[in-house]
């Protein structure tokens, strides 16, 4: 775990931003979502903005919780959160066939935890995106102290427009990132350009299940509680991501909801019924353990003004992340292997 202590945390919220910036970026990131009425189109139109202030506000909190890596992972009995996180990843570049010297792309990147344990794992050459500054020059710092800057690198861009020629990649993975995306297609669209003939492309992804009632009262506030937690425009639905896929143009490998036969549930990390003294920092104690350290940091303002209303928005969506869990309405690990044609033709 990288952020080991309180200053660690306090030091971090706000990314790169003044941190007297720190509570109005607060207040205009609240108000992009529903939950404080504001509305899709308008989390779509200004998606960028919207991710970027997610981002410098939360990643000293995901770090200092979650680790480098930040994303769920399918789990067996027996295992660690720690252990299941790898394998995650190890399937994942398995599933693509990486080989060595191959050139690869992370579609949203984070800091790059998972970057640099696929990149030594398969021994290829990962690049990853990331449209977010302070986690470009975390992740920079983690590389050289993991001395794999010479063999992996990040570059800023966003992945509507990726700064990248045709035909670059030999292949190409996203986990719980393009879910940020406004529009599904136009991100998948963007992965199909610039990656080449006969390549393939993984992700998981985050989606709605064939149980989400779009009627259902309870269902639209999990979904409401999870976006503005997660900084998420707008969760699609598995069969809208893959028919996004399948107009980008691309080959349906093979596509399943890894949650299902889990047989460690995936938010059990976030379930306050749960404790775990690996993970601490992620189960409900350690979260409300977190709460009132960041109000002390921010009392005697050493975190920001603004970092205790980070911490609550953030327990919003822990909260509906074990709900969602719960009532099968969502999934964080819809997989997906998809591969671009060698011609169009094909």
């Amino acid at each position: 775990m990288s952020k080991e202590g309180a200053f660690d945390l306090a030091s971090g919220v706000g990314g790169k931003m003044s941190k007297a910036d720190v509570l109005c970026a607060v207040e205009k990131y609240e108000k992009y979502h529903g939950y404080y009425g504001g509305e899709k189109e308008e989390r779509e139109a200004n998606y960028t903005d919207m991710v970027n202030k997610y981002y410098d506000l939360v990643t000293s909190f995901y770090e200092f919780g979650w680790g480098e890596s930040f994303h769920f992972a399918p789990r067996w009995i027996g295992e660690s959160f720690r252990e299941s996180i790898k394998r995650h990843e190890h399937f994942l570049a398995l599933e693509l066939g990486l080989k060595p010297g191959q050139k690869v792309l992370d579609v949203g990147c984070g800091i790059g935890g998972p970057l640099r344990e696929i990149a030594k794992f398969s021994y290829t050459s990962i690049t990853g995106l990331n449209n977010n500054s302070y986690q470009i020059t975390r992740g920079e710092e983690l590389n050289r102290i993991a001395k794999l800057d010479k063999t992996c690198n990040f570059v800023k861009g966003d992945f509507m427009k990726m700064p990248f020629d045709d035909n670059t990649f030999d292949a190409i993975y996203a986990i719980e990132a393009t879910c940020h995306a406004p529009d599904p297609y136009g991100c998948f669209k963007e992965i199909y350009r610039v990656l080449k003939p006969g390549q393939r492309f993984a992700a998981y992804e985050w989606c709605l299940t064939n149980s989400f009632d779009p009627n259902n009262q309870d269902h639209q506030r999990i979904k409401a509680e999870i976006e503005i937690g997660s900084g998420l425009p707008d969760i699609k639905t598995i069969g809208k991501c893959l028919e996004a896929l399948k107009q980008a143009g691309f080959e349906i490998v093979w596509e399943k909801d890894l949650t299902e036969d889990s047989p460690v549930p995936w938010y059990l990390p976030l379930d306050g019924g749960q404790f775990s003294i690996t993970n601490f920092r992620a189960t409900a104690i350690g979260r409300c353990v977190t709460k009132y350290m960041v109000r002390a940091l921010e009392y005697i303002r050493l975190a920001p003004k603004g970092s205790e209303r980070v911490q609550n928005f953030l327990e919003q969506a822990a909260q509906g992340l074990v709900e969602g869990g719960k009532k099968e309405v969502m999934t964080p690990m819809y997989f997906f292997v998809v591969r671009k044609p060698l011609s169009s033709g094909e």
